[in-house]
């Protein structure tokens, strides 16, 4: 109440009335050490309703993290560790960043995914390393959120007994009560999905609390589900169960009165008594005792098992295994494949030495070419496959993926590139959180073809570049395929989403033109050969060779072109000056841009606006073969050499 009264912001109803639920899991259930918040074996905490984040920073400072007073009386304030919603790497304790209702939910399959995988693989008799527990606490506008309904059954499915959610059935949204808009049964709707259902008529009842989560995870087979009825704001005297409490500070009088109902000192603020801060040492010496014990452990595992060991702490250590690119084929030049059966082989040869590289798909791998061979499928009967299948749930894939990535596996997930958007909430948070995903998107275009508009993603790769953070790779060809996969899998502080073609693409002669590992600085100059250039060709993914091709003709009748390849706008950007400049000399402003998609930021590098710059597709597309669609939309050789004499002209 004070902390969110001294930033007048905040949410204050929710922390009020889950202190006891959050009280009773760091007490009774989780194993944790404050010192070392990054042990791999501590049990997970997230909370999904992240408006509540002074429940969670309250419980983080009483329990002895590196959170202090002073934090909490910075709350929502620049550059304090305790900003409105919690942020993963901002503060200390906090698992996940959540604030989008349901995305922590669906964080935490990806946690007990992980586990349930990290588990199988490492654990031998005797030596339980992995064997920690997620818990999660929600509120009703995280279950009214279609990502928590398709997180819960994929979670029902495999049988994630490692767990648990908390549901907070206050019945109040901003709007008013929840009967407004929400009048389901969720206890039986989680009994379809497969999950073991408990009810706690009080959340003060700690007692039952504890009782109710003791008994879920004493089941086996099936998540758990505690439905906790609360009171927002319980204990204000006249703002207890009302709306106004969920996104307002409840104001000096109201806090007076509350405290006075918990027989607290109304003229004390941000006060902390003697007894709890002993009780927060002690709590700090058992996870102190649990985090040495599990260390000792690890040290007799590493003399008895030293290459799992070995293996293990790679992971901690966040490394990849040596050799892990050993195999990445080199594809012959002239041959014709497309994008995604490019990745696909060069997934598969990086996945042969990477053990805890994890794939999976929207129900498409067989379109997007992600599976992993001979690595079995992750399921409720073996939990070591490395192909995930999470059917056509996009959105709660997406967060999934980032529980994976923050438990230290590197994952990949794939789907058609049109389907993105059923992700993107997902995606933004992996880039917010500098999280390793790598993301395959496939059927990249209007070359998808006779699918039509519905399926040919015009919009979005200019949508996905729009999105602090995350890379976009459209590769030329497979030769670039290959070259930025090695970059993707180096990447540890930002997701990569690669954008690959389902039609079939020529591999370029790297005897004529310039290496692919150009692509590694995000574009390149394809024939450096022409120094000072009259025109300048920049072209991504499957316009690579029409714009090759117009070069050709550029070159054959004089005109000196060059040809840049840019299958990475953002790692470009990030190159020096001196570089940039190289590539795109600020004294040619003839420029045309080839891509089919739509020109929206492509300014940027063309600098014109006017008409000829750029060759792609402003409007939606149409079913038919992709060779008549890209004639009939004017994305052809053609059409770039006339663009490009317009320019040359013009000048």
């Amino acid at each position: 109440m004070d902390a969110v009264q001294a930033a007048n912001s905040g949410h204050p109803g929710a922390a009020m009335a889950l202190a006891p639920v959050a009280f009773t899991l760091y007490n009774q259930f989780m194993k944790f050490d404050p010192a070392n918040p990054h042990w791999i074996n501590r049990d997970r905490f997230i909370l999904s309703a992240g408006h509540a984040s002074m429940l969670l920073y309250g419980t983080l400072f009483l329990h002895g993290f590196d959170v202090s007073l002073d934090d909490i009386k910075a709350f929502r304030q620049l550059n304090s560790k305790t900003p409105g919603h919690p942020e993963y790497g901002h503060t200390p304790g906090v698992e996940t960043t959540t604030g989008p209702l349901g995305q922590g939910l669906a964080t935490s399959v990806g946690f007990a995914i992980a586990q349930k995988f990290l588990a199988e693989r490492f654990n031998r008799p005797g030596f339980n390393l992995i064997d920690y527990a997620i818990f999660s606490i929600a509120g009703d506008g995280c279950m009214m959120e279609g990502i928590s309904s398709e997180a819960a059954s994929l979670a029902g499915h495999l049988g994630l007994d490692n767990l648990i959610w908390i549901y907070d059935s206050n019945r109040i949204t901003i709007e008013g009560d929840t009967n407004l808009a929400f009048s389901e049964d969720v206890a039986t709707r989680f009994k379809a999905y497969g999950w073991n259902v408990a009810h706690v008529s009080d959340a003060n009842d700690t007692q039952a609390l504890t009782a109710e989560i003791a008994r879920l995870q004493a089941l086996k087979g099936a998540p758990g589900l505690v439905i906790v009825n609360s009171h927002i704001a319980y204990g204000a005297p006249t703002k207890q169960d009302s709306h106004s409490t969920h996104g307002s500070p409840l104001g000096a009088e109201e806090i007076r009165g509350t405290k006075q109902f918990y027989g607290w000192d109304p003229d004390k603020s941000f006060y902390v008594p003697a007894e709890v801060s002993n009780y927060a040492n002690d709590i700090k010496q058992r996870g102190a005792k649990q985090s040495e014990e599990w260390s000792v452990m690890f040290r007799r595992y590493l003399a008895e098992f030293p290459e799992a060991a070995a293996e293990l702490q790679c992971m901690m250590d966040g490394q990849l295994p040596e050799g892990w690119d050993a195999d990445i084929p080199v594809f012959e030049a002239g041959a014709k494949i497309s994008g995604r059966a490019a990745g696909g082989k060069v997934l598969n040869a990086i996945a042969g030495h990477m053990p805890l590289l994890i794939s999976g798909s929207a129900d498409l791998a067989p379109s997007t070419l992600t599976d992993l061979k001979g690595v079995g499928s992750f399921q409720k009967v073996s939990y070591s496959g490395r192909n995930l299948h999470y059917g056509i749930r996009e959105h709660a894939m997406g967060s999934a993926a980032n529980g994976i990535a923050l438990s230290g596996l590197r994952n990949v997930v794939s789907t058609f590139l049109v389907f993105s958007d059923y992700m993107r909430s997902s995606i933004r948070l992996s880039a917010l959180m500098k999280l390793p995903v790598t993301y395959v998107f496939t059927h990249d275009s209007i070359g998808v073809g006779e699918d039509g508009p519905t399926h040919q993603p015009v919009e979005h790769v200019a949508s996905l570049r729009a999105i602090p953070g995350l890379d976009v790779i459209r590769p030329g060809d497979a030769a670039e395929v290959a070259a930025m996969w090695r970059y993707a899998m180096q990447c540890h502080d930002r997701p990569v989403a690669f954008i690959l073609s389902r039609q079939d693409l020529p591999v370029i002669d790297r005897s004529k033109y310039a290496s692919a590992n150009g692509a590694l600085k995000g574009a390149y100059v394809m024939n450096p050969e022409i120094t000072v250039p009259d025109v300048i060709i920049i072209a991504t993914g499957s316009e690579v060779s029409i714009a090759l091709e117009a070069t050709e003709q550029l070159l054959a009748k004089g005109v000196k072109a060059r040809l840049v390849s840019m299958p990475a706008a953002e790692l470009f950007e990030r190159q020096s000056i001196e570089y940039r400049e190289s590539v795109l000399p600020s004294a040619v402003s003839a420029r045309v841009a080839v891509e089919a998609g739509t020109s929206f930021g492509w300014n940027r590098f063309t600098g014109l606006t006017g008409a000829g710059s750029f060759i792609g597709i402003d409007h939606f597309g149409a079913s038919g073969k992709p060779a008549d669609l890209y004639s009939t939309f004017g994305i052809t050789a053609k059409a770039v050499v006339d663009a490009a004499d317009a320019l040359i002209t013009k000048d």
